[in-house]
């Protein structure tokens, strides 16, 4: 499900593959992220929400992705890389971690923490405390277990765990990031 092989050896992201296989259900919604930094592209993350679990925040995330409601996504970069944490993205307003909005208003409530953060490639959603929750979001790089009952897991990287990897390589051991990194597409599959 999450394994990719590059230069000969295989790189498993193996830490949340039974979670996200137990969660994973046809019926789910699957999006995608096109990714650039510096204008060239960095390929496609393609990751499936947990609408069986989550439903208001999957789509949420849905409809952000497709652009539907008037806003979403697509031409927002990813403002905050910790390097082996996290990359985070999703400031539709002010574009630099500070705004939000979610199809909802400008925030909604924490649906439920059910999926917990344990391992690489699992989407949750940034926030400013209980039930901030609007457009940021983020992709975990490892496990993050202090991140439990705090932040919603709502998805997964179904596929291109590899782009995420080029998305980290922008960022620092303090989340700035280097350069621009833009969702240049985005929408559902």
């Amino acid at each position: 499900l999450l394994v990719t092989a590059t230069s000969g050896e295989v790189t498993c992201y193996c830490g949340h593959l039974s979670l996200a296989a137990e969660l994973s259900k046809d019926t789910n919604p699957v999006v995608y992220f096109n990714v650039s930094a510096h204008d060239e592209p960095l390929g496609r993350i393609t990751m499936e929400l947990f609408a069986n679990v989550v439903p208001r925040t999957a789509e949420n995330f849905r409809a952000l992705c497709t652009g539907e409601k008037g806003f979403g996504f697509k031409n927002t970069t990813f403002h905050r890389i910790v390097s082996d944490f996290i990359c985070q993205g999703g400031d539709i307003t002010n574009h630099d971690g500070t705004g939000g909005r979610s199809i909802y208003g400008e925030a909604f409530e924490d649906e439920n923490f059910e999926v917990k953060h344990t391992g690489p490639g699992l989407l949750s959603m940034a926030n400013r405390g209980r039930d901030t929750n609007n457009s940021q979001f983020f992709i975990t790089l490892k496990k993050a277990e202090h991140l439990d009952f705090k932040h919603v897991v709502f998805g997964f990287v179904k596929d291109g765990m590899d782009v995420v990897k080029k998305v980290e390589s922008f960022g620092s051991p303090e989340g700035l990031v280097n350069g621009r990194v833009v969702i240049t597409d985005c929408g559902q599959i």
